[in-house]
């Protein structure tokens, strides 16, 4: 009978894989994106800073900017979970991985529900595989402040998938 794999091991291969596919997205990090990993599933966070004040009078979060973050969080959740079964079987090649050769999905459109005034203060955000194939997949974000109930906007988009080798 096969050992299970240490759980340290497990937690780093699976912290590489993320960090991996966050770094191809080099806006994440200008936005100040981060993603926290509990499991498969990822929760984002946009720290606040005042470069992301659209409209300084409410003060209140730029649309672009939470777009953005909402795309973003779509990107690397379906990336994430279209790899997921790769990550835990050990068939991810993070070197080939980390030399570039991860192809991420490319969006094909996304539509963007802004609820209510993004405040000047963090924004989380999930994202929600809702259908995912050989080429193309279809995921919904949401996206809040304080009040996980209380979503101050929401996204769909539709995306199309990288050709995988095999």
């Amino acid at each position: 009978m096969k050992q299970p794999e240490p759980v340290t091991q497990v937690k780093r291969r699976r912290d590489l894989a993320l960090s991996v596919i966050v770094s191809q997205v080099p806006y994440i990090k200008f936005l100040g994106v981060s993603f926290d990993r509990h499991g498969d599933e990822l929760t984002s966070t946009m720290a606040f800073h005042e470069d992301l004040i659209g409209n300084p009078m409410l003060p209140a979060l730029h649309g672009g900017a939470t777009s953005a973050f909402l795309e973003v969080t779509a990107i690397v959740g379906l990336a994430w979970a279209s790899l997921w079964t790769d990550i835990e079987e050990e068939r991810l090649n993070i070197s080939a991985v980390q030399n570039g050769k991860l192809a991420l999905p490319k969006t094909i459109d996304l539509t963007v529900d802004y609820l209510r005034s993004g405040l000047p203060r963090d924004a989380y955000a999930r994202a929600r595989v809702n259908r995912s194939g050989r080429r193309y997949a279809s995921v919904h974000v949401e996206g809040w402040q304080d009040n996980r109930s209380r979503l101050f906007a929401q996204a769909t988009g539709h995306f199309l998938m990288p050709q995988r080798d095999g």
